[in-house]
């Protein structure tokens, strides 16, 4: 069972993703608890245990923050009958660089500035800054997701990060 503290900062972290986010807290406690849990991978009914709650609302948790995030990664040992749940950091999605959902509002963006056609400057303001923040960040994410491994790989080579945990 976690101890009072582990679950004060999953609860912390429920808290600053229904806040931000806009998620069901759940989200955030599962996502707390992932970041904290011994050991690292955990089955639902397990995670259901630890945060004391519902069976479903953990899987729910899970697939939102697998298909909205890309923050899960899924594991099954051989014989098992059921999936280990770990936080992946791996992924551009989980890291915040996925610059797909940029590429996305950019066009968005543009839909509506063809809507528009040849309507004011004024009226198509919020289009134009939209298209062009989006088209902004799908240019420099790429950068800076490699600026940032690379700063990782220092990290680790000073010892001040460590490498990641091996996978089951």
């Amino acid at each position: 069972m976690p101890a009072d503290a582990e679950i004060t900062f999953a609860d912390h972290a429920g808290r600053l993703y229904a806040r931000r986010y806009g998620m069901a807290p759940m989200v955030g406690r599962l996502l707390g608890y992932l970041a904290i849990c011994d050991p690292r991978e955990q089955s639902i009914a397990e995670l259901a245990e630890a945060l004391l709650a519902s069976r479903s609302a953990i899987s729910n948790a899970v697939a939102t923050l697998d298909n909205s995030l890309g923050l899960i990664c899924r594991s099954r040992a051989a014989g098992e009958r059921m999936d280990r749940i770990r936080i992946d950091m791996t992924g551009p999605r989980s890291m915040g660089f996925d610059v797909t959902e940029y590429q996305e509002q950019g066009d968005l963006a543009r839909e509506g500035l063809a809507l528009l056609g040849d309507a004011p400057p004024e009226r198509r303001a919020v289009l134009l800054e939209w298209a062009a923040f989006a088209d902004f960040l799908v240019a420099r994410l790429p950068e800076m997701e490699k600026d940032w491994k690379a700063h990782r790989a220092a990290l680790r080579a000073a010892g001040e990060l460590p490498d990641p945990p091996p996978h089951r």
